[in-house]
């Protein structure tokens, strides 16, 4: 694509990338990144991420491996969203948040504060992840369920309806 090359700091030194169009971040030429989607100067696009939509990659967010971002999604502050995790609809992942393995977060999901959301949880709805929780496994968060604290949930764990998880950890 480009003879430019940019370091990621992520231990490979200079790999062909370029500046995006739409915000000025970085890409690295092996993503898929559409010209709609905003990158903003300090956000980054590293490995085969998929990035399409009105999505605006905000702040020091990194997309990377083989991530996909779509839709109207907005991924901001100091997100990291890795592996082949999945962010789309109107779904926010902001502040020191994390996706990663084939997690999901869709519908209007937010996940924010230092929430880590990984291997193939899948958050959706109007579900809000927060703090310092953590879901992953297989388990399903959805509806209006607000899981914050240090909770962990975990396994086949499903979250449904109003709920509301502080400091608890729920597996199976």
């Amino acid at each position: 694509m480009s003879e430019t090359k940019h370091d990621f700091k992520d231990g490979r030194g200079e790999v062909p990338a370029h500046q995006h169009s739409n915000g000025g971040g970085w890409v690295e030429d092996t993503a898929d990144v559409n010209h709609l989607v905003y990158v903003g100067p300090e956000a980054t696009v590293i490995g085969s991420a998929t990035v399409f939509g009105n999505v605006r990659i905000e702040d020091n967010a990194r997309v990377m491996g083989k991530a996909t971002i779509a839709d109207n999604a907005t991924i901001s502050g100091n997100v990291v969203i890795s592996n082949q995790a999945s962010v789309y609809n109107n779904a926010r992942v902001t502040d020191n948040a994390q996706v990663s393995g084939s997690a999901r977060i869709s519908g209007n999901a937010q996940i924010f504060g230092k929430a880590r959301v990984f291997d193939k949880a899948d958050v959706y709805e109007n579900a809000h992840i927060s703090d310092s929780a953590k879901v992953y496994g297989h388990a399903k968060v959805s509806g209006n369920v607000r899981i914050n604290g240090n909770s962990q949930i975990s396994g086949e764990a499903r979250l449904f309806g109003n709920m509301r998880v502080n400091n608890m950890n729920m597996k199976d």
